[in-house]
């Protein structure tokens, strides 16, 4: 509503002006590849012109805006006496110009993209001719109404095959020219072409160019948006290319220039295989399309996403990057017909690298491919990597190197952990810590295991241990062996042959309650990595051959995490072979051989504890890198046990004589912290500090859990606080 006020009439201000969306780039006219495209459709277009004149000196109602819905006397007569003919045959003028065209597009640095298309599909002239025929109506709309005068039907505004043909100058009758429109002709085979309205005869049928291809010949390379979510960002692969740790691209890239169509590249645990991938195709002068195959196995319609994908490579000079096939071969739901669409769209003007840690299964090709192991990444590497991928503020002593050697990641991992540790620094406030650096790698890890093992977040370091100095010493050897496995298996070869891995086992063995567990998760904590304790509830199995399946699951999935695994009571799974008796021995006995072979290609960091060692298979001992007993504390280990179970913040007494009770009472530092526990909450129902009774009363309880007699020798003077109120 307007009005008048003292000041003029009271008109509401005007709307803030729209932000200033800046107008496209204009078509650069001196690009050589538009400018020869151009010149080509220029051509096309006086094809078509002469062609409509042709039809015209023929036609009885030129002017007719209802063509093609009726047939009136004059057109049938037309029809029968003239037929469709075109008359388009180029003169010589045309001829002259054509030539000019394509002498200047040869002399044009790099090859234009009409040129570039032409070798990347295989076209002949005919198929370009096709094509442009196809595009003109995308590049003039005039070209819709010419095309539908002579297709004589005002609501057809695309070529048809016929029309196309005539165009060209062929007869409809030509079987040569009709084999260029079959299905695995490179102009549909390719994705260059879509012949529409099948249900037409098949002159009728029409013509259309993708947006994506007219989109590419006009200077746009953005990818098509069915591609959508199945391309993997290649950033770290760019990162690593002059990085030296992923082996020498060299080879692959003069195969691959050869015309090799067909690798695979088979990886580790952090391995580089993506890396060398994409370095050897940088090499070999191509672009990378890196695709992710998890995404696309859930893809709903993969041979079309394929065919996409191939043809968006083509276009665009690049070879394919997929992985990891191990998504595609999993026993819950394998995809290995999207491998197979995937090998098959492999050429020698497309090469489509796979990789993954499964092996090659012959059934998924037709043609085999090049089989290539490849490097994991090395410690100093990932140190580098991860420098280079890592954008915040300079961080200051921080020993990389140290500080990922227990990390297998690849290159893309671990430029995520570098983004992440890089959040984490800044969600402190601080500078970047040896935490976030191991944080941000830990972050790297797959859930998969988390549903057969119980994960733990290392809570405790080497201050909290209490054993003696010869099992204190083997853990500290144990934490070194993990860290630097890579240079003493790896780069020094020291365990050469036989399939083995560059795993790392132990045997924790001792009585319960003497800190096996909490020793696993000192490790862990040194090396920043997190603890996965199995749960036997979920291995053991009644049925014959579920055991094994289930730990081939549990080491499956811990292959591709960073982490401790822990088999706890492992003398149940891990027991002595015997002497065959009856089938359930049989059977037992090949369940221990089957774990003894897995063990021993086991990759990863493994600790089996165990309360009774002599039930062990002397052949696990002879695969374990270290076995460390855990003796119950003495005296002395006991009264640092006390101390730091009641902990400084727990309020005390002052009548509490830890000495004798480290003296008097033989117990693991499991029961101790018990004890502890039980204390505090009879301290906390009292309302008062934890006293020598609550510590008498909460030994006795303790004492009852494990059978044990209450003593007058070891209760000493307290024993009449059992008694007291």
């Amino acid at each position: 509503m307007t009005g008048t006020g003292p000041e003029g009439p009271n008109v509401p201000p005007p709307p803030s002006a729209p932000p200033v969306v800046p107008d496209p780039p204009a078509p650069d006219p001196h690009d050589p590849s538009l400018r020869h495209l151009l010149d080509r459709a220029l051509l096309v277009e006086a094809r078509v012109r002469r062609a409509v004149d042709a039809r015209q000196r023929t036609d009885p109602a030129p002017d007719d805006a209802f063509r093609g819905l009726y047939l009136s006397d004059e057109t049938v007569r037309r029809l029968l006496d003239h037929g469709r003919s075109l008359d388009p045959a180029p003169d010589e003028a045309d001829a002259a110009r054509l030539a000019e065209a394509e002498e200047r597009a040869s002399a044009a640095r790099p090859p234009t993209r009409l040129h570039a298309l032409a070798t990347a599909f295989g076209l002949t002239s005919l198929d370009i001719e096709i094509l442009l025929i196809a595009l003109l109506p995308d590049l003039d709309d005039r070209f819709e109404q010419f095309y539908g005068y002579l297709n004589d039907d005002v609501t057809r505004r695309r070529p048809a095959i016929g029309l196309a043909l005539g165009l060209c100058g062929l007869s409809p009758a030509d079987a040569s020219a009709r084999a260029r429109f079959d299905p695995q002709a490179p102009l549909l085979d390719g994705g260059l072409l879509l012949v529409e309205e099948p249900d037409r005869p098949f002159l009728g049928r029409s013509l259309r160019v993708p947006d994506r291809v007219a989109a590419h010949l006009l200077g746009e390379d953005t990818p098509d948006p069915r591609l959508a979510g199945l391309l993997a960002p290649p950033h770290a692969h760019q990162l690593w290319r002059d990085l030296a740790g992923a082996g020498d691209p060299a080879p692959l890239a003069r195969t691959l220039a050869d015309g090799l169509p067909l690798v695979y590249l088979r990886e580790e645990q952090g391995g580089a295989g993506g890396a060398l991938a994409a370095a050897a195709l940088t090499a070999a002068g191509r672009t990378v399309l890196a695709v992710d195959l998890e995404r696309l196995g859930g893809d709903p319609r993969p041979p079309e996403a394929v065919r996409t994908l191939a043809r968006e490579a083509r276009l665009t000079g690049a070879g394919l990057v997929c992985g990891p096939v191990d998504a595609l071969v999993g026993a819950q739901s394998p995809r290995t017909e999207v491998l197979r669409a995937l090998a098959d769209a492999a050429l020698p003007s497309l090469p489509v690298l796979l990789t993954g840690r499964v092996p090659w299964d012959a059934t998924w090709s037709a043609r085999p491919p090049l089989l290539l192991p490849t490097p994991r990444v090395e410690p100093a590497s990932r140190a580098a990597l991860w420098s280079r991928c890592y954008d915040g503020p300079p961080a200051q002593g921080l020993e990389l190197d140290h500080l990922l050697s227990p990390f297998l990641l690849t290159p893309d991992q671990l430029a995520r952990a570098a983004r992440a540790a890089e959040q984490s620094a800044a969600l402190d406030g601080g500078p970047l810590r040896p935490e976030h650096v191991r944080a941000g790698a830990r972050a790297q890890n797959a859930a998969g295991l988390d549903r057969l093992a119980r994960r733990i977040e290392p809570a405790v370091g080497w201050p909290d241990l209490v054993l003696p100095p010869d099992a204190l010493a083997q853990l500290q050897e144990l934490a070194a062996r993990a860290r630097h496995r890579d240079l003493v298996l790896g780069e020094w070869g020291m365990r050469p042959g036989g399939g083995r891995g560059r795993g790392v086992t132990a045997l924790f063995a001792g009585d319960s309650g003497t800190g096996k567990t909490m020793s696993a998760e000192v490790i862990a904590a040194d090396l920043g990595l997190d603890l996965y304790t199995v749960d036997l509830a979920t291995v053991i199995d009644k049925y014959v051959g579920e055991t094994e399946k289930n730990l081939e699951r549990i080491f499956s999935e811990a292959a591709g995490i960073n982490g401790v695994l822990l088999f706890d009571e492992a003398d149940a799974i891990f027991g002595k072979r015997s002497e065959v008796k009856d089938a359930h021995d049989r059977y037992a006995n090949v369940e221990s051989a089957y774990l003894l072979q897995r063990m021993e290609t086991f990759d990863g960091l493994a600790i089996l504890a165990t309360n009774l060692r002599a039930n062990l298979d002397d052949a696990f001992t002879r695969r374990l890198d270290l076995v460390i007993d855990f003796p119950l504390p003495d005296a002395d280990h006991r009264r640092v046990l006390w101390e730091r179970c009641l902990g400084p913040v727990l309020p005390r007494g002052t009548d509490l004589d830890l000495d004798f009770c480290a003296e008097s009472f033989e117990l693991a530092g499991g029961n101790i912290r018990s004890i502890a526990v039980t204390a505090a909450y009879l301290a906390a129902e009292s309302g008062k500090p934890v006293s020598m009774a609550d510590l008498i009363h909460a030994i006795q309880r303790e004492y009852q859990k494990l059978g044990r007699l209450t003593l007058d020798s070891e209760f000493g003077p307290y024993l009449v606080l059992l008694t007291s109120p």
